[in-house]
């Protein structure tokens, strides 16, 4: 008896009329019609694609974090581990994508830049809400959406409910440690500052995993979030200077300058200070 199993009898089918296709079910029409040169020049379609890709990227990291936030506050700590554990691996593609970007010379970026106006990365709402999920809450940076009222208004939901951290934090106290609270009860739009109570509660979970072992791991996977985010925002300045020097941004921040000060901001301050306390 003949096998018919065997690869080398395999017909792939290839008759789609109505049925769904690859393309079909990935829109891609859509997505590849998406990109629109405005100079000719040959270097913008590399401009346009890593910003695309890395919104795409953004939104998935979005999709996961909202995920695990919505665990940890059901106190349901094993699906989140592996939701933080995944944006981080995003995190890792949006770090590589510089790699990129960076065979653009100031040469060719120059022969192009004059088109993109007054936009910038500046601009990214989907980075605005991954700053504001983080815990980097800043009302003013939803200013630049007012004129897209259903943007404008999913970033200032945003802003006023609990960061991930906010919502650890919170979740510690459900375990038993003592938080104050100013620490629980205060306005989620305004930027976080370090909390005596908080840092005594992450110090405990440390110096006693066995005991506290979900909480030390979402400790980590927190820490692993903002070690990857920090370096993706090294690369992005690196990148910026490697482009266009010390010039101003297109979106009217300082560039370089302003980049550099996004480096100084932690997004979970007592994670990172109790490794000096232990």
């Amino acid at each position: 008896m003949t096998s018919t199993s065997g690869p080398e009898n395999e017909a792939p089918h290839t008759e789609f009329a109505g049925e769904m296709s690859y393309g079909d079910y990935l829109h891609l029409d859509r997505l590849l019609d998406a990109q629109h040169p405005l100079s000719g020049n040959h270097n913008e379609m590399l401009f346009i694609i890593q910003h695309q890709a890395s919104e795409l990227w953004m939104k998935l990291a979005l999709h996961e974090l909202r995920a695990a936030q919505v665990r940890v506050q059901a106190d349901d700590l094993d699906p989140a581990f592996k939701m933080l554990a995944r944006v981080s691996r995003i995190m890792a593609q949006l770090i590589q994508a510089w790699d990129v970007l960076s065979t653009l010379t100031p040469s060719e970026y120059t022969d192009f830049r004059g088109h993109l106006g007054r936009s910038s990365g500046f601009q990214s709402y989907q980075y605005r809400l991954l700053e504001f999920t983080l815990g980097n809450k800043d009302r003013a940076l939803a200013a630049p959406h007012q004129h897209r009222p259903a943007i404008h208004a999913e970033l200032v939901r945003s802003l006023e409910r609990p960061s991930l951290y906010e919502d650890a934090i919170l979740l510690l106290h459900r375990r038993g440690f003592a938080i104050d609270e100013a620490a629980r009860t205060r306005d989620w739009s305004l930027p976080y500052r370090v909390q005596a109570t908080v840092a005594a509660a992450w110090t405990a979970v440390y110096r006693d995993t066995a005991r506290h072992w979900d909480l030390y791991e979402l400790a980590e996977k927190l820490v692993d979030l903002e070690d990857y985010f920090r370096q993706w925002r090294f690369r992005h300045v690196t990148t910026v200077e490697r482009i266009i020097g010390l010039k101003p941004g297109t979106g009217g921040t300082s560039g370089v300058g302003y980049l550099r000060k996004q480096l100084e901001i932690v997004l979970f301050p007592e994670l990172w200070q109790l490794r000096t306390v232990l």
